[in-house]
């Protein structure tokens, strides 16, 4: 059995590096062509980005900013150049997001994904994600048929009529989220329906913890994650080694300190900022809220992309306090004034009646007039008062935590 879908996926790190950032310029000429990046790239001699360290320069985009910003141009915010009609589809996402699907084939780039997990030509697929004006059903089902599947766009719900399909057309693997393929499972047994032709699962958009995974298995069913996105399709998947996510081919995935667009060392927790190749619809450092850490070495599998740890919580950790908004990247802002000072992490808790914030730093020189300065700082960028408390390298969780808010309300 063929165990990779090309030799893209095996090629020597330094190579796929190489041909990445060499295609690079031509997709920030070819994105500049769209009014908003042109005004983002300002300045930006697209030929000089053809390494990370340049590319980490650039300015990030937030998909959290990406309604607003649709809705002054609708309806793509000014970063497609292309008509909408030079698209395949034209969908939504909760925000609202407007999201366009390339004509070509596996546009959204699931098939590696899908090929990881077990999906081959001639299976019939099961694809219960939704294909209601959003793209996730599309973005499967593209992946699949590119493999030479055969596709039952079931959706989600309706589980009787799920059940019929499935005792019909007999499908060999399953696309949707865990929960609802257990749903299914559960209601197959106690209504006595045959399921037992699924043997494969790729499975994304909810959690996936490892005690649904061998429950899955202990049923016959072998199932994988993605980690995809309404706006970018599948940007790591899991492999047969289960050992974290393998990104895919044609992006460049970053990892950064919540709240700036300055990566992080190699293993830190930090922000999933991805950038795509696809001239189309090309995304530049499109930071999607989402936290994860790089993982050292190759994958047992065979594939050497860089690997994730898979979706870690979210990087939005904006708090309010006494009434003002604290956000991660005032606390990024701390430390990039005192260079001296390792990871940061702004603990929020209640007193009484009063929001306390405590500023916890890693330093290898505490001192109190170090200590001061931090302080002094703090209040500086965040105009409140807030304690300092000077801890040792090491001493903080590498979790990607910039505020913590732990208050308690009776």
């Amino acid at each position: 059995m063929t165990h990779h879908l090309d030799a893209l996926e095996t090629r020597d790190p330094a190579e796929r590096e190489a041909s990445l950032f060499a295609r690079l310029p031509e997709i920030l000429k070819r994105a500049a062509a769209a009014p908003a990046y042109a005004e983002r790239l300002r300045g930006i001699d697209p030929d000089t980005v053809t390494s990370r360290e340049a590319l980490a320069r650039l300015p990030i985009l937030r998909k959290a900013e990406l309604p607003g910003l649709q809705r002054t141009a609708l309806p793509f915010g000014g970063f497609v150049h292309d008509a909408p009609g030079s698209f395949g589809r034209l969908f939504t996402s909760p925000g609202p997001i407007f999201e366009p699907e390339g004509a070509q084939a596996d546009p959204w780039r699931s098939a590696r994904g899908l090929f990881a997990a077990g999906f081959r030509r001639g299976d019939v697929v099961l694809n219960t994600f939704s294909y209601h004006l959003t793209p996730g059903g599309f973005i499967m089902d593209s992946g699949a048929r590119a493999l030479g599947c055969a596709v039952i766009p079931a959706g989600p719900g309706n589980a009787e009529q799920q059940f019929e399909l499935i005792e019909a057309y007999r499908p060999v693997s399953y696309c949707g989220t865990p929960d609802f393929l257990k749903i299914l499972l559960d209601g197959a047994e106690a209504g006595g329906r045959d399921m037992s032709s699924i043997k494969r699962a790729l499975v994304s958009g909810a959690a996936f913890p490892k005690s649904l995974q061998e429950e899955f298995s202990a049923k016959g069913i072998e199932a994988h994650q993605a980690y995809a996105t309404a706006d970018l399709g599948f940007i790591a998947y899991e492999t047969s080694a289960r050992e974290g996510l393998v990104v895919n081919e044609d992006i460049i995935v970053e990892i950064v300190r919540p709240g700036t667009g300055d990566p992080v060392p190699e293993g830190d927790v930090g922000e999933i900022v991805v950038t795509t190749l696809d001239p189309h619809r090309p995304f530049l450092r499109l930071a999607l809220g989402d936290l994860t850490a790089a993982m050292p070495g190759l994958s047992g599998c065979g594939r050497t992309n860089m690997r994730i740890r898979g979706w870690l919580g979210r990087a939005d950790q904006a708090t309010k306090v006494k009434g003002m908004f604290v956000r991660p990247e005032q606390v990024a802002e701390v430390a990039r004034r005192h260079p001296e000072l390792g990871r940061l992490r702004l603990v929020v808790t209640r007193e009484g009646e009063t929001d306390i914030m405590t500023l916890m730093a890693e330093t290898a020189a505490p001192s109190a007039e170090l200590a001061a300065a931090v302080g002094a700082t703090l209040q500086n960028i965040a105009k409140l008062k807030g304690q300092v408390n000077l801890t040792g390298p090491g001493s903080l969780p590498n979790d990607g935590k910039a505020i913590a808010d732990e208050r308690k309300y009776d």
